[in-house]
């Protein structure tokens, strides 16, 4: 699956992952051939998210082809101090994570937290087993990391464990636990986060030489600084460096800071198609919608699939320490929308290249029937992702930063132009073409 471009690097067929040339981490040691293929979220022998969500939930109340099986779904917050302020969004992974560990429904939680530069990784999965521990691990990270080292140690030590991750990392774990028997009694709770798709290492090089520092430099990331007197959907990074002295600046600012036009993105996300963790217990996204999109304490949305966790969340909002709303599936779908048009028309335009050459199969059919300009919005955002690659490591190699963030911004105008309906040339092709909103 590395050599098809297909490895997202979740680690779970590792002993042990390292840094490629891009900036992602990939396998070293690998399991056998025939273990690997069951167990790969890319593999095209193993069980799709539908397969999986059928076994892991058969008495679902409802059903929907985007977000898949579910139980409620919800938009709100957590009211309890501090996951809400401590959180990228509504604090509501957290909260859950929390819940469980307070409650002794699990020993341990696995999730990403900040880990000493020294080690060659800003991030990285660990198990906390205090709320203390799990605490410091809140916020997004898009950044890569793997599963290697936290499957050891659930496999070394008993216990009932948590697993949070993205969509991908999710179905790995459950792929797992169809030929592990530890990883099959241990991870008893799995808890999904909605991924727009997963970027490389080199988007925080990029991001340090436009704040006009080095990589090397850099000893924290916050990737969102929450400011409850700006809107949620306005980005902005701060870096912590060496010497304690600090940077940031607003995601708007930086050449390749527009999320979707793909800079730095894996190319493994290019042929997924779960947007919402269609095969985790519960699952956790932004409501990219008003009101809530323009409010910076943040809001989460959240899709419930484990009949325990929905008891769970209940009991806890009639005591009034959630804040929740219920919204049926067209509500979620239209918090993440831009997401599902990438995953859904995206993939299947995709899926028409493919010929000749290895593509998993997908849920979604190949097909080429899609106005002219969003077939260039997708063409542009999947070059862009192949090219910043070589392109940031030339400018490297050469000491000469701004030969990458010269590229970058001469492509993100020129990707908004098509992209944007009001760009000159999205109004050209529109007036020829029917509007295809991107």
């Amino acid at each position: 699956m590395a050599r098809a471009g297909h490895c997202v690097g979740c680690g779970s067929c590792a002993e042990r992952m390292q840094w490629d040339k891009n900036g992602f981490l990939k396998p070293v040691a690998a399991a056998p051939p025939a273990a690997f293929a069951q167990q790969c979220p890319f593999s095209p022998v193993a069980p799709n998210e539908d397969v999986i969500a059928l076994d892991r939930f058969p008495q679902a109340t409802a059903a929907d082809s985007r977000i898949g099986r579910f139980e409620a779904a919800y938009v709100g917050h957590a009211v309890d101090d501090p996951f809400r302020r401590n959180g990228s969004s509504g604090g509501l992974t957290n909260w859950v994570a929390a819940e469980l560990l307070r409650t002794g429904a699990v020993d341990g939680i696995a999730h990403v937290a900040p880990t000493d530069p020294a080690s060659g990784r800003l991030f990285a999965y660990r198990i906390s087993r205090s709320l203390a521990e799990l605490g410091s691990g809140a916020k997004s990270r898009y950044y890569p990391v793997e599963l290697s080292q936290v499957l050891r140690e659930i496999r070394a030590t008993p216990g009932r464990y948590a697993v949070v991750g993205v969509p991908c990392f999710i179905k790995a774990i459950h792929l797992l636990r169809r030929v592990d028997p530890a990883i099959r009694e241990r991870v008893t709770h799995t808890l999904g986060l909605f991924c727009g798709h997963m970027k490389s290492a080199a988007m925080v090089e990029s991001f340090a030489w436009q704040l006009g520092t080095e990589l090397e430099r850099v000893q924290e990331l916050d990737y969102r600084i929450k400011d409850e007197s700006r809107p949620a959907n306005w980005y902005r990074a701060h870096l912590d460096l060496e010497g304690g002295g600090t940077a940031e600046q607003d995601w708007w600012h930086f050449a390749d800071g527009d999320w979707g036009a793909g800079f730095f993105q894996n190319p493994a996300c290019d042929w997924c198609d779960d947007v919402v963790a269609e095969t985790a217990d519960i699952a956790f996204g932004d409501a990219w919608v008003e009101p809530y999109s323009s409010d910076g304490r943040g809001t989460n949305v959240v899709v419930v699939r484990s009949k325990q966790l929905k008891a769970m969340i209940e009991a806890a909002r009639a005591d009034g320490r959630l804040s929740l709303e219920p919204v049926d599936a067209e509500f979620i779908v239209r918090t993440q929308a831009a997401g599902l048009r990438h995953r859904r028309d995206g993939l299947a335009y995709r899926l028409t290249w493919a010929k000749g050459r290895a593509a998993p199969p997908k849920r979604v059919a190949p097909s080429a029937d899609l106005p002219v300009r969003r077939k260039l919005v997708y063409r542009m955002r999947y070059w862009i992702a192949r090219i910043s690659h070589p392109l940031l490591r030339l400018a490297r190699a050469m000491g000469m930063p701004r030969l990458y963030t010269a590229w970058a911004r001469s492509s993100l105008r020129l990707y908004q132009s098509v992209t944007w309906s009001h760009g000159r040339l999205g109004r050209f092709i529109d007036r020829l073409l029917p509007v295809a909103e991107p």
